[in-house]
């Protein structure tokens, strides 16, 4: 709290006025991604919003969006460990969103969208592994725009690598 009175330039005193405490802070931070994040699920689970396949290829390209937009708040959720309650509850509302991914997973494996020879719950940690690995080098307003980088992350996830046909 001292280094953040110190960069906002206020002491330490005018922060607590505001805030609790860091675990407030951690819990604001925690829910501003995984908020983002539960309304593209919740979204992708209306069935009226096209095929499984469709809706798993949004959620995609939704939670890159979100990683994008919430940098900051997304790395800070990809780093908890559990060693709080309010980490604790950060990590079952992450458990959740991953459980509802592979459900789409499943349902588009179902209508022949999508492989069924690898399991859901793995195609489902493998693509929000792709999307969270952008925190580690994604820099806003650099060479890649958030659009171009949702298409390419989309692409490779569900076209692969090979060429399209001419």
């Amino acid at each position: 709290m001292g280094d953040l009175a110190e960069e906002l330039g206020f002491s330490k005193s005018a922060i607590y006025h505001h805030v609790p405490g860091k675990t407030h802070l951690l819990a604001l931070a925690l829910d501003e991604a995984l908020d983002e994040l539960t309304a593209v699920i919740r979204e992708a689970q209306d069935e009226s919003g096209g095929s499984a396949y469709e809706r798993l290829r949004a959620v995609v390209r939704e939670s890159v969006r979100v990683l994008v937009a919430h940098q900051p708040a997304v790395t800070l959720l990809l780093r908890v460990r559990g060693n709080s309650e309010v980490e604790l509850a950060a990590l079952q509302r992450r458990r959740w969103i991953d459980a509802r991914l592979a459900e789409l997973v499943r349902a588009a494996a179902a209508e022949g969208a999508v492989r069924g020879d690898v399991p859901p719950e793995l195609v489902s940690r493998l693509l929000f592994g792709m999307v969270n690995s952008l925190v580690e080098w994604y820099r806003p307003g650099g060479e890649v725009s958030a659009d171009e980088l949702s298409d390419a992350i989309t692409a490779i996830a569900f076209d692969g690598l090979a060429a399209p046909p001419a």
